[in-house]
């Protein structure tokens, strides 16, 4: 495999970003949405994405085994095209880690809700700003690892969470943040409408996706993609879920050639996490520099930022 075949998801890693990218992130590390680096990336960073299920050998998520007490415990996937985006990311994606850092953060106010946490790879980079975080997953194995991680820190929640569905927590946030999740969602707009309750008047939901039915492959399928997204297609669901959009644009440009050289004209259906590690360090560093001057016209991520109007 090339170095233009690291391109897999939207470099969310975490996913699970995932995940969830959720995603579900996302990312060897679960990323429900967003920690699931996706080679080119799929956070979690997200997953509340309708994650495709795990053939009949492998273990689903959250699948229970008993340790040496017998009592039951949350294990990780090992195996199976469902789990696909939680098992990379980790150190492979610093970069890109901080690259999605830096597109999102600007529009983060004091409060966030994170659809698709994963492991916490993102969330931990707002460490120290926000008065309020709220971190889901709908993964049982990330949202123990969540709690793990935040345990004793009082302005950190901690939920699970499938989307669509009614959202309880301790009170409304001025900003969500969703790293390759929504592609995972079926019904996109119900969900944003869920996400939108919970957000205050003139809050923002940002909205990171894969971008391009174009860069569309094997590995989309194999982890439950329902779709990628344009600008005008993202639109239509943030619009139709009555939200406005305060800015919506394609981004990684690079990340988007090397997905279209490596799916569409390579054949290729999964990350060499060596080959994620080389591109992170390598190819990340000048597409932030390259968009730092140009906006694209295309690229691998869709990004959009929509506010919440009053009565919604």
């Amino acid at each position: 495999m090339s170095l233009m075949a690291t391109a897999i998801e939207g470099f969310g890693l975490p996913a699970a970003a995932g995940s969830g990218r959720g995603h579900s992130g996302t990312t060897g590390v679960p990323r429900g949405y967003a920690d699931t680096l996706t080679a080119l990336p799929a956070h979690t960073h997200t997953s509340d994405r309708d994650r495709m299920q795990p053939s009949a050998n492998d273990k689903p998520p959250g699948a229970a085994a008993a340790d040496h007490d017998g009592a039951a415990k949350v294990v990780q996937p090992a195996a199976g095209e469902g789990a696909l985006e939680n098992h990379l990311g980790g150190d492979e994606a610093r970069n890109y880690r901080k690259y999605e850092y830096d597109m999102v953060a600007p529009h983060v106010g004091r409060s966030m809700l994170e659809i698709g946490s994963g492991l916490g790879h993102f969330s931990e980079q707002f460490a120290g700003r926000l008065d309020y975080l709220v971190v889901s997953d709908n993964d049982p194995y990330c949202v123990e690892r969540l709690r793990e991680r935040y345990a004793g820190d009082d302005d950190v929640e901690v939920i699970e969470l499938a989307l669509p569905a009614e959202i309880k927590i301790s009170r409304t946030v001025d900003t969500v943040v969703m790293m390759n999740v929504l592609e995972h969602i079926k019904d996109d707009v119900r969900a944003l409408k869920d996400l939108a309750a919970v957000v205050e008047p003139g809050g923002r939901i940002v909205i990171w996706v894969p971008g391009y039915m174009q860069l569309y492959g094997d590995f989309d399928r194999k982890v439950g993609h329902v779709t990628r997204y344009t600008p005008a297609t993202l639109s239509k669901s943030v619009t139709a879920a009555g939200l406005t959009i305060e800015s919506i644009k394609p981004i990684n440009f690079l990340g988007g050639i090397a997905w279209w050289a490596a799916v569409r004209r390579g054949g290729a259906g999964y990350p060499d996490p060596r080959l994620v590690k080389i591109y992170d360090r390598t190819v990340i560093p000048l597409t932030k520099l390259i968009e730092r001057w140009i906006r694209p016209p295309f690229g691998q991520t869709v990004l959009c930022v929509a506010r919440v109007p009053d009565g919604v």
